[in-house]
């Protein structure tokens, strides 16, 4: 075995093992999911042929816009809310404008620690008729009786749900901006202070271009990740009450495992990574657009 062949053969047995790990973990599940699609079964028995009837029914079905308005809501608050906001809290860490900053930092940083169980445990006892939020409105509108409400309006009820979100999932972005902050040179940033740059100049015109290629980073686990949103809406308000929360993948949940109709389960799920892929397409668009690099 000549030199060129055992570096092949090495390289082989190192990429091997991974590559039959993503076959059978990722790409096998979701060719099995794509074929499922078509058909109606109940995990057990014959399965039927449907064709594209799973897709018409969904395209009928006002639970799956109901989630899908949800998703879109929970993509733009995350793209637009968490990642502006990470930017900004991971500024004023790295030019020290807050005092204390490591404690700030931490303090931030824990939500992301916390289990997004028991992150949705603890809002709902904070938004619960006893909990501090309502204790809190009862004193500023002088109303004894008053209960958070928005969780029964159809167009507001994920509101508190992206709020908490926001407040879980900024401070991912943070510390990934950070990291990346520490990277640019001082001098850079010196310079701009000698002639005369205020910090906002410094942040937009400096920052925010240097990190643009972060930034379309972040907006792709961000996207994706909203689009995967499930255990801390699930564990909040499991899609209810009437579907007011529901998001595609709590609705694809309910309808395979405990409905059991796995086709239109399937059919979801693919709708999933449709919406996913197309989400990161147009991110890229933008990001040449603008010539992030």
């Amino acid at each position: 075995m000549n030199y060129q062949t055992y570096k092949k053969v090495s390289c082989l047995s190192f990429i091997l093992p991974a590559f039959l790990i993503f076959m059978g973990v990722i790409l096998f599940p979701v060719i099995f999911s794509f074929a499922l699609g078509f058909t109606q079964w109940k995990g057990y028995g014959e399965m039927q042929f449907v064709g594209l009837g799973n897709y018409i029914r969904m395209f009928q079905d006002p639970v799956f816009y109901i989630g899908l308005r949800n998703n879109v809501m929970i993509v733009l608050v995350s793209v637009f809310g968490q990642i502006p906001l990470g930017l900004v809290l991971a500024y004023m860490l790295h030019r020290k404008m807050v005092k204390k900053s490591g404690l700030f930092e931490a303090l931030i940083f824990l939500p992301i620690t916390i289990s997004s169980v028991i992150v949705a445990q603890l809002w709902n006892r904070i938004f619960s008729p006893v909990g501090i939020f309502t204790a809190i409105m009862r004193t500023l509108t002088g109303n004894p009786d008053y209960i958070i409400t928005i969780v029964e309006n159809q167009a507001l009820a994920i509101v508190p749900v992206m709020f908490v979100l926001l407040w879980q999932h900024t401070s991912l972005y943070m510390v990934i901006f950070l990291a990346n902050m520490q990277r640019i040179p001082n001098t850079v940033i010196e310079a701009a202070r000698m002639e005369g740059a205020g910090e906002g100049t410094i942040f937009a015109r400096i920052i925010v271009p240097m990190l643009g290629y972060v930034i379309f980073i972040n907006s792709i686990l961000a996207i994706s990740g909203s689009f995967k949103s499930f255990d801390l809406i699930y564990s909040m308000t499991g899609g209810g009450p009437a579907h007011y929360t529901e998001v595609i993948a709590i609705y694809m949940y309910s309808t395979t495992f405990v409905h059991q109709n796995y086709g239109y389960g399937s059919a979801l799920s693919i709708i999933i990574i449709i919406f996913i892929a197309l989400s990161i397409l147009l991110t890229r668009g933008v990001s040449k657009i603008f010539k992030v690099e």
